[in-house]
């Protein structure tokens, strides 16, 4: 199975309260994972705060990933940023460190039009490992179209697209319109329809929570096993809503805490969630957890 497929993990960064990277809960994290359904990780995306890391601390989360992952548990590092030569830097680091492949997004400072967006990713090849492409418009302003895709995929090192945009309808559109590309599903609260729609791949949020259960429902939906999955879906989508929410770091560290796994405090300009906000979460996830 290619590096990208199945359920790769966007975890989430567990820091203490002071704010500082627990590295030692982090690689048990990952062990966790690996032993509980995981196909693999992919540290330092939005969810992982890798915005608000120092390089010392991003190229350390990804050589422990590597270091804790089993043999056969696939490391596939974010390498977002705000221009190509730096985005190039960290898939470099990530090869060094032994991923196995990157998930890349657009430029994210700047509003890059297809030839830049093109340019980009033809960047980004010359560190050697496989990218997936990560299309989230409502976060980078540039959106990924088929079209856009179909002209990505020429370069022979992109080989996927985490599909995030919420059009469901994006994954058979990108199928036609650039067919050597694997489409993976991006958003948790749509999941099950990626899945239906010919998705071979689960770039997703609340795995770091409940990841037994979101490798059942991964498998129905690969089996076609509509009616069964449709049960499990039930339970599991009003908590897979926050997934797409602003606020999904805290929701989904907060998620974690309430099915027993440690998920801690987030970095400013993060705030923990309001009353309102928390209240509901908690009982979004007990109605998840019924599905143990």
């Amino acid at each position: 199975m290619s590096a990208w497929h199945g359920i790769v993990v966007a975890t989430t960064l567990p820091l203490r309260d002071d704010l500082s990277i627990d590295y030692d809960r982090f690689q048990e994290h990952v062990r966790f994972l690996a032993e509980n359904g995981a196909d693999g990780v992919a540290p330092n995306g939005s969810l992982g705060e890798y915005q608000v890391l120092t390089d010392e601390e991003r190229g350390r989360i990804v050589e422990l990933a590597v270091e804790a992952a089993p043999e056969g548990f696939n490391v596939v590092p974010g390498v977002g940023a705000y221009g190509s030569a730096e985005s190039r830097r960290w898939a470099e680091q990530a090869r060094e460190a032994g991923a196995q492949a990157v998930l890349a997004l657009p430029p994210n400072a700047y509003r890059a039009n297809d030839a830049e967006v093109v340019d980009h990713y033809s960047e980004l090849a010359k560190a050697g490992l496989p990218i997936v492409a990560y299309n989230n418009p409502f976060d980078t302003r540039v959106d990924l179209t088929p079209e856009l895709l179909a002209k990505v995929a020429e370069i022979p090192e992109v080989v996927a697209v985490k599909e995030f945009s919420g059009d469901i309808r994006r994954i058979t559109s990108i199928r036609r319109a650039a067919p050597r590309l694997d489409v993976l599903a991006g958003a948790d609260d749509t999941i099950l329809e990626a899945l239906l729609m010919g998705a071979v791949g689960w770039i997703g949020g609340y795995s770091n929570a409940i990841p037994q259960v979101c490798a059942k429902l991964y498998k129905l939906g690969r089996e076609g096993k509509v009616a069964e999955a449709l049960d499990l879906y039930d339970l599991l989508q009003p908590v897979f809503l926050w997934d797409t929410k602003h606020t999904f770091v805290q929701a989904i560290k907060l998620s974690q805490e309430v099915a027993g796994v440690y998920g801690g405090p987030s970095r400013a300009p993060r705030r923990p969630l309001d009353g309102e906000e928390r209240a509901q979460v908690i009982k979004d996830m007990e109605l998840a957890l019924t599905a143990r």
